[in-house]
């Protein structure tokens, strides 16, 4: 798939007729549906399919006109998402019944898998005391987008472990990254580790 197509999305009988009710339940009616992926766990994609509203979308998203709907899509995220089929199954009145089923591999640039294997075996490893996670969101030219979770969002010390550790472990399995960007809601954060300084 070219980087610029829009992915191809297939959403089953039953996904459609449930999204399409969850959408019209909604006031004020959202401008579309978001869908993420969010990490890389056990071999398999973490997807998240959210409700966008008007004026939420992100600057240069990839919009996929489908089945009566709007899907915002991460421009850096669109490969990694074409192909995808979403179904739902009612499971329980708590419990999300979309299953998705991506047919792509986790990742396509070989510095991406080598940064996620770093996170996996030496990071968030030693994070995870703090109850805290990095998840790589992907890699663009000279440039690889993070997101932190757990006790490291919204940490006061979330940006000495970008700048001295992440950042770090990046270049030593990946020398041509330049910059190390964190998109992580630190503002949504519930349980930081550190809590920040007051301004």
């Amino acid at each position: 798939m070219q980087e610029e197509q829009l992915p191809a999305l297939r959403f089953t009988a039953a996904a459609i007729a449930k999204l399409i009710e969850t959408i019209e339940n909604q006031r004020p009616r959202p401008a579309g549906l978001r869908l993420q992926i969010v990490g890389r766990t056990g071999g398999e994609f973490q997807h998240v399919l959210s409700l966008a509203q008007d004026h939420a979308q992100v600057r240069n998203d990839l919009v996929v006109d489908s089945d009566g709907f709007r899907v915002f899509i991460e421009r850096r995220s669109a490969k990694y998402l074409d192909g995808t089929e979403v179904d739902y199954e009612y499971r329980g009145p708590e419990i999300s019944g979309l299953k998705f089923d991506n047919p792509n591999p986790l990742w396509f640039d070989e510095r991406e898998l080598k940064i996620q294997q770093v996170f996996d075996q030496d990071i968030n490893p030693a994070i995870a005391a703090h109850g805290g996670y990095v998840n790589l969101l992907g890699v663009e030219g000279s440039a690889a987008f993070v997101e932190l979770g757990g006790g490291c969002q919204g940490c006061g010390m979330a940006d000495v472990t970008v700048k001295q550790g992440i950042e770090a472990a990046i270049r030593q399995v990946a020398p041509d990254i330049e910059r190390v960007i964190d998109q992580t809601d630190h503002a949504a954060g519930q349980n930081p580790y550190f809590q920040p300084a007051k301004k």
